[in-house]
């Protein structure tokens, strides 16, 4: 459970009243004098800073005592609170031997507590911060962090408003009917007093800055100080920017072909299919590819029989032609042979003739 303690001077031990100092010692600011349950709290409080690893400070400043309640039943590590007086608190850090502890003090502001565990800073400030809640802020209060107007539709009819919201740099115009803020506008700044104007405004524009919780301002860890900007992380950011970076990694670590864990299995699969599109491309066969190379080739000649379908026909076609000018050659040439054959015919009737005719021209005789 949280141990809080509310710590006012005079009490758990009656106050004595401070005796009154001699006109000698006025001039002296040392710390004679000072009651002993003081010094028993200051002491404690140095107690708790040295033994602590993590020593934050809180502002309880407008935080309900219902709040309270809540948070001691939330925080159940063992997680120490004491609020005391500023200027104890500030005596505690400078009688502390810790290297560094003194830079807190700065960060001492509205109703101080300091805060004492071993857990985890960012952790605890998650755990803080889930159990706050928004509330309007008032005129005269403080502004806990900087104040920023969201562009944006609102519902306020054209009229006096838009003077209203120039009066603080808001830029504003008017779209259907209804007035709209052009731009985020930054109205108050961390630490400024807020008017009851602009009070007013924020709450009709439903800002709500204000947390009612406890504030945490900052926090001492290991000699380093930090404060609630550096502790209040936006963890899905964190998450998505270290995904984007481990993706960023990984992809310049396969661009320049850098075998690592998380890379060599991809880059040997992604060299394996070069190759064997290099050998594809090369008709190469290998133990891998020979069955999509002759694949490749079947193909092939498929297309080419395919653009060439009735080529044995032709073939067969000129096959005959071919025979018939031959036949027409070999006639052509027995023509003259024939007409040398027939000649040679007349002459041996003619012969045949004439020694008939002589033979019968002698029997006469």
């Amino acid at each position: 459970m949280v141990d809080v303690e509310v710590i006012k001077e005079g009490e758990p031990v009656k106050e004595t009243k401070k005796p009154l100092a001699k006109p000698a010692a006025a001039k002296n600011k040392g710390r004679q004098g000072v009651p002993d349950n003081k010094k028993k709290l200051v002491k404690r409080m140095v107690d708790l800073i040295d033994k602590n690893s993590i020593v934050g400070v809180v502002n309880m400043r407008g935080l309900p005592s219902k709040q309270l309640t809540n948070m001691r039943s939330q925080l159940r590590a063992n997680v120490t609170l004491v609020m005391v007086k500023k200027r104890f608190i500030k005596l505690a850090l400078e009688a502390s031997k810790k290297p560094g502890i003194k830079k807190l003090e700065e960060y001492v502001k509205g109703m101080p507590a300091l805060l004492f565990t071993d857990q985890n800073p960012f952790a605890l400030y998650k755990l803080i911060k889930k159990n706050k809640s928004t509330a309007s802020i008032k005129g005269g209060q403080t502004a806990p962090n900087d104040i920023i107007v969201p562009a944006g539709p609102t519902g306020f009819s054209p009229g006096p408003v838009i003077g209203e919201l120039g009066s603080f740099k808001i830029k504003a115009g008017i779209d259907a009917g209804k007035v709209v803020i052009k731009e985020d506008s930054l109205v108050a700044h961390e630490g400024d007093e807020v008017s009851t104007k602009l009070a007013g405004l924020l709450t009709r524009l439903g800002i709500e800055p204000m947390e009612i919780g406890l504030n945490v301002l900052a926090v001492f860890e290991n000699g380093e100080i930090l404060d609630k900007k550096i502790l209040d992380i936006d963890e899905e950011e964190y998450i998505n920017n270290i995904k984007s970076a481990a993706s960023e990694s990984f992809n310049l670590a396969m661009f320049i072909a850098l075998p690592i864990k998380d890379t060599i299995e991809l880059l040997l699969s992604k060299a394996h299919s070069e190759a064997r599109a290099v050998a594809k491309e090369a008709n190469i066969m290998t133990s891998d590819n020979v069955g999509e190379v002759l694949a490749k080739a079947e193909a092939q000649a498929n297309a080419l029989k395919a653009k060439v379908p009735d080529a044995p026909a032709v073939a067969k076609e000129e096959k005959k032609e071919e025979v018939k000018e031959e036949k027409q050659t070999e006639e052509k040439k027995e023509e003259p042979k024939a007409e040398s054959k027939a000649e040679e015919k007349k002459e041996e009737v003619k012969e045949e003739k004439k020694e008939t005719q002589s033979v019968s021209g002698e029997t006469k005789k």
